[in-house]
């Protein structure tokens, strides 16, 4: 019984791992793309990529969560039948808003370069097209993700997903270098460049998709043994079907989209009101992108991993009204989550630096380091917010994240503005934002868990332990590096000991703080 009741954290733990093994490969992929592109086209493709999440969210990107809530509630009751149409009905949903969704970012890809953008991010047009069918694969490949996360499974999610970055990787750094060689007469040429990654993206959506359509055909035969199971009719019609489901995932979309938003603004206030020049202001944002976004971005795909984990059973336990099981899962996903993310963020902050020099030799290291010591924190900050949310979800509390993260949008706009306006911060007013954008979402979360179900934040039983330990790593990875750049004068030796020191001195106080102490 405990076995079954630890299944999400397993699943999760698959999930999470195979979104470090994709960010992993995003990362190592962007290190030859960067230097094909260079620094302006990566920042077009950071701008352009911006755009393209918040269409992304605004027309499906709830799709996923609603079906796999939606689908675990009906498979908690017995309602097979049910699940199936939820599952039919968020399909044609997904068609829908998405092909809408591709079609207006096609289209308005000037309007969004000249006007919105106001003409500073030139040729940003051609990667929004490339970009725009990626929009209709993906919110089809979301609706059958979620009705397998629904299930209880992630394993096809997490294979999908790796297949999915590998196509991205290797479309990206092929396209990019052949665009770029076939515009290198173009005054355009780094915005072409920015398209053959945007290319990337784009195949490896529909090669996940294609893998997705294929198992759901081999799962079908064994699906149709439980509708067998279900002999109650389903009478439920579909006009309240597709209500169900719209107003369930609309919520999950708007809490996202003011998170999405914010980096869309980043970009549109750094572009208007910095004082620096054109070609500074998109290499300054291909900075922010790589060193810090795409960095941070690695353990941050743990929470979200562990949430879509966590979600189905949470239902589970909610349908069944054991709030206890509720409060239960809810501490294990952020004790597990945290164990990772409070060492990332020390480790990015402390050797951000090094890091930076190894992955991305064409940037400012000290300028990334320096984004990365300030905005690290958001990592555990993040965490705390994608796992409170996703408990709202579960509890039937889908409103409460978005009122949440309206505030902090509102929050975020003045305080970004307000730096770039009257601040010499340039850049890290970006890195300051996005760090307490989370950080406020997070608070208000736990402010309404406690309200609904008496949920208790404990700092000592859920933060203390991974905290004490990363201090102590992070002191001994700072000797050891710093040690071993001045004795040896080479980067790569001095980060691959303190890398090795960093698991010592991690683990090793953990393990003896969780045999020799009560936290």
């Amino acid at each position: 019984m405990e076995k079954k009741k630890n299944n999400f954290l397993i699943h999760g733990g698959i999930l999470a791992m195979a979104g470090i093994i994709v960010r992993i490969i995003g990362m190592l992929y962007r290190i030859p793309v960067v230097n094909i592109i260079g620094s302006e086209g990566n920042g077009i493709y950071g701008i352009a990529f911006n755009v393209y999440n918040i269409m992304l969210v605004l027309s499906s990107y709830g799709l996923p969560m609603a079906v796999s809530k939606l689908v675990s509630q009906r498979f908690a009751e017995g309602k097979y039948k049910n699940a199936k149409r939820i599952f039919k009905y968020s399909l044609t949903i997904g068609i829908v808003t998405g092909g809408i969704a591709a079609a207006l970012v096609f289209f308005g890809a000037d309007f969004i370069e000249n006007v919105i953008y106001s003409g500073n991010t030139p040729g940003l047009a051609i990667p929004l097209r490339i970009l725009a069918p990626t929009i209709f694969f993906v919110a089809v490949l979301g609706v059958i993700r979620g009705f397998f996360q629904g299930q209880g499974t992630m394993i096809p999610t997490a294979v999908s997903q790796i297949i999915e970055q590998i196509v991205n990787a290797i479309v990206s750094i092929g396209a990019g270098y052949i665009l770029m060689q076939s515009f290198k007469e173009s005054a355009n040429q780094s915005a072409y460049g920015a398209a053959g990654s945007t290319l990337g993206t784009a195949l490896g959506a529909l090669s996940a998709l294609i893998f997705m359509i294929f198992l759901y055909f081999v799962y079908k035969p064994q699906f149709k043994k439980l509708l067998r199971k279900d002999t109650k009719a389903d009478r439920v019609p579909a006009s309240n079907m597709y209500k169900i489901i719209i107003t369930t995932m609309i919520p999950i979309i708007l809490g996202q989209t003011f998170y999405q938003i914010s980096s869309v603004f980043d970009d549109i206030l750094f572009s208007n009101l910095s004082s620096t020049v054109i070609d500074s202001v998109t290499i300054d944002l291909g900075t922010y992108s790589s060193c810090f976004i795409l960095l941070i971005g690695i353990p941050q795909g743990v929470a979200s991993a562990m949430s879509a984990s966590m979600l189905p059973a949470m239902v589970t336990s909610f349908t069944e009204k054991d709030i206890d099981g509720v409060r239960t899962k809810l501490t294990k996903t952020i004790k597990t989550n945290l164990f990772i993310a409070i060492p990332s963020f020390i480790g990015l902050a402390v050797l951000g630096q090094g890091i930076i020099k190894i992955l991305f030799s064409s940037y400012n290291s000290a300028e990334g380091a320096t984004m990365l010591k300030i905005g690290a924190v958001s990592v555990v900050f993040f965490t705390l917010s994608t796992v409170t949310s996703s408990a709202l979800q579960a509890i039937d509390k889908m409103k409460m994240p978005v009122y949440h993260s309206a505030i902090s949008l509102v929050i975020h706009i003045v305080l970004v503005y307000f730096m770039l306006r009257f601040t010499s911060l340039g850049i890290y007013g970006l890195v300051i934002g996005s760090t307490l954008f989370p950080l406020v979402v997070f608070i208000l979360n736990l402010k309404t868990l406690y309200q609904e179900i008496n949920y208790r934040f404990s700092i000592k039983k859920i933060v203390l332990k991974p905290l004490i330990s990363a201090i102590i790593m992070g002191v001994c990875i700072a000797v050891v590096y710093n040690g071993l750049l001045i004795l040896t004068e080479s980067n790569i030796v001095s980060m691959f000991f303190a890398l090795v020191v960093a698991a010592i001195t991690y683990f090793g106080p953990y393990y003896l703080l969780t045999k020799h102490s009560n936290l």
